[in-house]
C-alpha cells in the first residue's frame, strides 16, 4: 500500500495534465485506488460527499459516482472491448434531474491495420461535437503524437524519447513548443538503488514548475519535492519537500512535509476488513484526527 510514484493525472480528468487537455489514455484499475483482491464496489466517504467505484471482475473501473449531496451527483461509465477503452460517458445530475448541457460522451475507435492509431471523439449529450483527439503510435507501440481538432483549429503534440548517460527523457512539444518533460534516472550516492523522476512543466516555452519524485524500484514513493521557477534567479527553487515512511508491511505510516524551516508530521492509522490484512476500511490521520472510511464489497 505504498503511495505510487506516478506523474499521470487521476480519476475523472483523463485530461488536465496539459494546458490544452491533451492526455495519454489511461485505464484505471484497483491498483489506482489502493485496493487488492476481487473488489466489486468501493464506497468512500469524503469531506465533500461520497464517491462510489464499481469494478469489473478483471479489476478495471466500470463506473464511478460522486455524490455532492442528496440531489446533486455525477456518474461516469466506462466500456471496454478486450484490452481497449471504447466509451466513456460523464453524466451530471442536479436536483435529481439529468443535465444534458453539462454531460459528455467520449468514443474511442482503434485502427491497428498498420501502426496503431486511436481516435477519441468528444460529443455532448445535446449532440454537439466538441473536439477530437488522434493518438498515433510507432511500430513499437509507443505513443508518438497527439493531434487535437476542434472549432479553434488543430493542435499537435509531438512526444520524443531520448536516452543519454543512463537517463531517459520524454518530452512533449505542443505545436513545436516545449510543454512538459519527464526525466527518469537511477539514483546515485544516498539515492543509490532508487529511481528518480523529474517532471518539468512549461508555459509558452518557458519553465514554470517541477516535481521530483524519488521512488523504490517497485514504484513506491519515497519523497516528493516541488519547485517553482524563479524569473530572478532563472533557476528552479524548492517550495516543498514531502517524505513518505512505511511500516514493515509497506503500509504508509507517516509523512513529513517541509516548507521553508517548518516541518509538518502526520501519522496514519488503518483499520482493515480482514483483521490486519485485506483492504483498509478506515484511515485516521493524526494529529488532525481526520479520517476516511470505505465500504467494500467483493465478487
Amino acid at each position: 500500500m505504498k503511495s505510487n510514484c506516478m506523474y499521470l493525472c487521476l480519476l475523472l480528468t483523463f485530461g488536465g495534465c496539459f494546458n490544452f487537455q491533451a492526455q495519454e489514455i489511461k485505464i484505471f484499475t484497483l491498483h489506482d485506488f489502493d485496493l487488492i483482491d476481487s473488489v466489486k464496489t468501493n464506497l468512500v466517504v469524503t469531506k465533500y460527499g461520497k464517491e462510489e467505484y464499481n469494478f469489473n471482475p478483471d479489476g478495471r473501473l466500470a463506473k464511478s459516482k460522486t455524490k455532492y449531496n442528496d440531489t446533486d451527483y455525477s456518474i461516469t461509465y466506462y466500456k471496454y472491448d478486450g484490452p481497449y477503452l471504447i466509451e466513456k460517458r460523464f453524466e451530471n445530475y442536479r436536483e435529481n434531474t439529468f443535465d444534458a448541457n453539462t454531460s459528455i460522451a467520449n468514443f474511442y475507435t482503434i485502427d491497428s491495420i498498420s501502426n496503431k492509431k486511436i481516435t477519441e471523439k468528444i460529443i455532448s449529450y445535446t449532440k454537439e461535437f466538441l473536439e477530437q483527439y488522434e493518438y498515433v503510435y510507432n511500430e513499437e507501440n509507443v505513443l508518438q503524437k497527439i493531434i487535437r481538432t476542434n472549432d479553434n483549429g488543430i493542435d499537435k503534440t509531438d512526444i520524443t524519447y531520448d536516452h543519454y548517460k543512463g537517463e531517459d527523457t520524454k518530452t512533449y512539444l505542443l505545436n513545436g513548443e516545449i510543454l512538459k518533460s519527464i526525466r527518469t534516472s537511477n539514483g546515485k550516492g544516498k539515492n543509490k538503488g532508487l529511481k528518480i523522476v523529474l517532471t518539468k512543466t512549461y508555459l509558452k516555452g518557458k519553465p514554470v514548475s517541477a516535481v521530483e519524485e524519488v521512488c523504490d524500484m517497485e514504484g513506491g514513493l519515497i519523497s516528493e519535492t516541488t519547485f517553482e521557477h524563479s524569473t530572478q534567479s532563472k533557476q528552479f527553487e524548492v517550495q516543498q519537500v514531502k517524505r513518505f515512511y512505511y511500516d514493515e508491511k509497506n503500509i504508509l505510516s507517516k509523512t513529513e512535509t517541509t516548507i521553508g524551516k517548518e516541518t509538518i508530521t502526520k501519522s496514519y492509522i488503518y483499520q482493515f476488513d480482514n483483521g490486519e490484512t485485506g483492504n483498509w476500511v478506515k484511515e485516521i490521520v493524526t494529529p488532525d484526527n481526520t479520517y476516511t472510511t470505505r465500504e467494500i464489497s467483493y465478487y
